[in-house]
């Protein structure tokens, strides 16, 4: 055993005082040692309920002859982190967690790892931990909140971010906002709709790193407590077998997740996340694989907010599994590859789709291509990422006049102010990696817009990111951003820009010469942080579309 290394042996009896000053006995040291990596603490909304699935999976571990001990990573809540300084520290903390566990788990050898993640940039960075160690893993997350209701109506976080704009714009009071606001998340557990941590919480599944129903079996029902349990007996299975991480994270494993992340729609931050994990692998995942896969992938699902089904409705309707069902019947998933259960085919066995309103059959989609697609050109020369499948028919194809903005904060007063008018092209630049630096996401904008009743009318474009929150035609990922002399750099106000995502195209409609002469002196804007840990990470930091992952020199 890998924890053989600090405590056998004459020369390990002080290592073993130690384990004995934290309560073990003999046989407890004897026993596997299994590392519980928990994100839990008191401010997430997701997370607060983690100190239960960790004691849920230590249970499991001690049931089936392990010992677990447990250590904590950090955990950033985008939503409380919107829309202020905050935000530029919650893609960044993505790299932190990875290198935490990396650091608990060589300098303490555990012989496996059980991680618990629920929100946006802990599950990736769990992911990637998990294939750098290459310990045998299994994945549990917190699970998905429940929708809240107001007046038969289902509501999210992203409805409270579209009622700020709407009560800006007179169109709703702030007494209704109020009652709105004491709803719209009524339990603990990641946001209730397709957002970027539920994403890719069902992702971890699809990829084969978590049981099914890891995805999507709601933080607040007694099953998710069983699974855990589930889980942590699993992991002492997993290792037996010595499964690791990377021999489930093959390039056809990477497939079958971005064939079901185009089927439900999910974040466009998936398209950060899921290149990084493979980077960790060793493997290659870029704007390339997605384009392919989207192209042959049909949407079946729309979660909020792309519509008014949750996170609950695809639990009942046949989850994760039900999905992966639907697409393996029409052949677009590989059933043959290992997961921490068994194979996807064996997992395929037990699913069963029980809503076709919510999972719809592949021969009759929300759309015939998938929920995400890679828009290139002349302003996105190296691609940019929209969600598709939460984009108005109206706007799928566009052409207005640039309203180019220097960072988000001078987009929002520009839209509460109403300068926005119909038919604009909204370009908020020097949000990217390295320009934030730290990427935001930009929800409150975006938000914003479609609380105005203008997401069927204006465009929003940014090298930073949005929120798997986000609705309309928000294109983010651009790249080069603008810190790194990207096109989007040198928009000017008025500029036309045309963008037709049915054709995966993003075009700055001004000619070479005259691009030419505006690079002429160009220096890019200085960032607002340039201290601490921001300023190391923006000259390590790559571009959006290589997953923002470090340089490697």
């Amino acid at each position: 055993m890998r924890s053989d290394r600090a405590k056998l042996g004459v020369s390990k009896a002080p290592h073993r005082s130690l384990f004995k000053a934290s309560g073990l006995t003999d046989e407890e040291i004897r026993r596997p040692i299994i590392g519980i990596v928990n994100s839990q603490n008191d401010i997430v909304p997701g997370h607060i309920n983690l100190d239960k699935i960790a004691e849920a999976v230590k249970a499991g571990v001690r049931m089936a002859g392990g010992t677990p001990l447990q250590f904590h990573t950090i955990a950033v809540c985008d939503g409380i982190a919107m829309n202020h300084t905050g935000m530029k520290y919650s893609l960044v903390s993505r790299e932190l967690i990875a290198d935490t566990v990396e650091v608990m788990a060589t300098a303490h050898p555990f012989d496996a790892l059980v991680f618990i993640p629920n929100c946006d940039k802990v599950v990736p960075g769990m992911l990637m931990a998990a294939a750098r160690l290459n310990l045998p893993s299994i994945f549990i997350s917190g699970g998905p909140m429940l929708a809240g209701v107001h007046k038969k109506r289902k509501l999210s976080l992203s409805d409270m971010f579209e009622g700020s704009g709407a009560v800006g714009a007179g169109n709703m009071t702030e007494e209704e906002l109020a009652e709105w606001e004491n709803i719209a998340c009524p339990t603990c557990g990641s946001c209730s709709g397709m957002f970027t941590a539920n994403s890719m919480n069902c992702l971890t599944e699809a990829i084969g790193l978590g049981l099914p129903g890891n995805g999507s079996v709601p933080a607040v029902y007694s099953e998710r407590i069983r699974l855990a349990k589930t889980a942590g007996m699993r992991i002492m299975d997993i290792l037996e077998m010595d499964l690791r991480p990377l021999d489930i994270l093959t390039q056809e494993a990477f497939r079958n997740a971005v064939a079901v992340d185009m089927a439900l729609g999910c974040s466009t931050n998936t398209a950060l996340h899921i290149p990084a994990i493979a980077h960790e692998a060793g493997l290659d995942v870029g704007f390339d694989l997605f384009n392919e896969i989207s192209k042959v992938t049909p949407q079946i699902c729309k979660l909020a907010p792309a519509s008014e089904q949750h996170m609950e409705d695809l639990y009942g309707a046949g989850g994760v599994q039900g999905v992966v069902k639907e697409l393996a019947d029409a052949g677009l998933i590989n059933v043959d590859l290992p997961t921490v259960s068994g194979t996807v085919r064996e997992n395929l066995e037990k699913a069963r789709i029980t809503d076709r309103e919510v999972i719809r059959p592949a021969s009759d989609p929300y759309s015939a291509d998938g929920g995400l697609a890679i828009l290139w050109g002349s302003l996105a020369p190296e691609g940019s990422v929209v969600k598709k499948g939460a984009v108005a028919s109206e706007m799928m194809v566009h052409e207005g006049p640039a309203r180019v903005f220097e960072s988000e904060e001078e987009c929002s007063l520009a839209i509460n102010r109403k300068e926005i008018q119909p038919g604009d092209v909204v370009v908020i630049r020097y949000e990217g990696p390295k320009g934030g630096p730290g990427m935001r996401e930009m929800l409150a904008p975006t938000a914003a817009i479609a609380g105005i009743g203008l997401d069927k009318e204006v465009a929003l474009i940014t090298d930073g990111r949005f929120s798997g929150a986000t609705r309309g035609a928000s294109i983010g990922h651009v790249s080069p951003e603008a810190a790194e002399g990207g096109p989007i750099a040198f928009v000017r106000n008025g500029d036309r820009i045309r963008i037709d995502i049915p054709n995966h195209r993003m075009d700055l409609l001004v000619d070479d010469k005259e691009m030419e002469n505006r690079r002429i002196g160009w220096t890019p804007k200085e960032p607002e942080i340039k201290t601490g840990y921001l300023k190391r990470y923006a000259k390590m930091v790559t571009s959006a579309n290589t997953g923002a992952v470090f340089n490697d020199e």
